[in-house]
C-alpha cells in the first residue's frame, strides 16, 4: 500500500470526523474503534470523546487495553455500564444477539449524549464487515449511529495501514470480538459462561504464549479450542495437552476438544442456517 494513499485516507477521514460536530465513538480497544477514535480526537479534540461498553461480556484485558490506548491517543475516555445480560432477547443467543446488545450500548449513549456533550454518535464499523453477519450494524442503523470508515471506503488494510500510520499500539492487535461471541448459538449466555470463556483463554495464552485463539462454549459445557494450524502440535504435547484438560476442566468445561481446522474467525456463524430453522440445539454443536 502506497504511503500517500493512506496519507490521504487519514485526511478524509479527519475530514469526516470533523463534518460530525462533536461524537461519542463506540470504543472497544481493538485496532478499528482506536482509529476512528484517533481521527476524532484530531478532528474535534475534547469536542470527541470514547464511550467503552462495560458488562461480562468485556474481557478485563480488553478493558485495561482501551484504557491505556485512550490515555495514550489523548481522547477523553467513559465507560458505561450496559445491561444486556438482564435482556432475554439477548441471553437466549439467537442469531441477533449481537442487536441486544449493541441496542443497549446505543441506548444508553444516546441518552447521555447531553451530558457528554457530543451530538453524534459513531462506531468503527469498517468496509469489510458489510459482508459478515453483524445483526449489530440494524441496532446502529436504528440509532442513527455513524460509520465514517465504512462512509470513507475504509476496509480493514487501510484500518491497520492508518494505525500503523498514527503510531497506535493496537495496530497488529488481533481482533477480540466480545466473549459472548464464544457461546454457541442456542446455549444462553450467562455471565458465569463468559467467565469460563475468558479465563479459559487467559490460561492458554500465558501457557503457550499465542496471541490469536478461541476457546468456543459449545453445548454441554464442551470447549472446542481454536488455534492457528501452526500451532496444533504444541497442544497436542503431552505436558501441554495435561495442562489444559485438567485447567479447563476445573473451570467447569466437561470436555475439551482441538478443533483441527484451526482458528477461523467467526466460525460459530456456521451454525446459523440451523437457529434460523429453530434447531438451537443442532446449532450449537457444529
Amino acid at each position: 500500500m502506497m504511503q500517500d494513499d493512506v496519507v490521504t485516507a487519514a485526511r478524509r477521514l479527519v475530514d469526516r470526523l470533523r463534518s460530525y460536530g462533536s461524537v461519542a465513538v463506540a470504543f472497544s480497544g481493538g485496532v478499528d474503534s482506536a482509529v476512528v477514535a484517533r481521527a476524532a480526537v484530531l478532528a474535534l479534540g475534547p469536542d470527541a470523546v470514547a464511550v467503552t461498553a462495560v458488562s461480562p461480556s468485556l474481557a478485563e484485558v480488553e478493558r485495561q487495553t482501551a484504557r491505556l490506548e485512550a490515555a495514550a491517543m489523548g481522547i477523553r475516555h467513559v465507560e458505561f455500564s450496559t445491561t444486556e445480560f438482564t435482556r432475554d432477547e439477548y441471553r437466549r443467543n439467537a442469531g441477533d444477539r449481537c442487536f441486544f446488545c449493541k441496542d443497549s450500548l446505543y441506548t444508553l449513549t444516546a441518552s447521555r449524549l447531553s451530558e457528554l456533550g457530543v451530538s453524534t454518535m459513531a462506531n468503527g464499523a469498517n468496509l469489510d464487515d458489510l459482508g459478515d453477519h453483524r445483526p449489530g450494524m440494524q441496532a446502529a442503523a436504528q440509532h442513527q449511529v455513524r460509520s465514517p470508515l465504512i462512509e470513507e471506503g475504509v476496509g480493514k488494510e487501510m484500518v491497520r495501514a492508518l494505525a500503523r500510520h498514527w503510531n497506535l499500539s493496537v495496530a497488529e492487535k488481533p481482533a477480540s470480538p466480545c466473549l459472548a461471541s464464544r457461546i454457541a448459538y442456542g446455549v444462553e449466555v450467562t455471565e458465569e459462561r463468559v467467565h469460563r470463556v475468558e479465563r479459559a483463554e487467559a490460561f492458554l495464552r500465558e501457557l503457550t504464549g499465542l496471541s490469536e485463539l478461541r476457546v468456543r462454549h459449545e453445548a454441554t459445557d464442551l470447549a472446542r479450542i481454536e488455534v492457528p494450524l501452526t500451532a496444533l502440535p504444541c497442544l497436542t504435547d503431552n505436558t501441554i495437552r495435561t495442562q489444559v484438560v485438567q485447567q479447563l476442566g476445573s473451570l467447569g468445561f466437561r470436555a475439551v476438544t482441538l478443533d483441527l481446522a484451526g482458528f477461523r474467525s467467526g466460525s460459530l456463524n456456521a451454525a446459523l442456517p440451523l437457529v434460523s430453522l429453530g434447531r438451537p440445539e443442532a446449532a450449537a454443536i457444529d
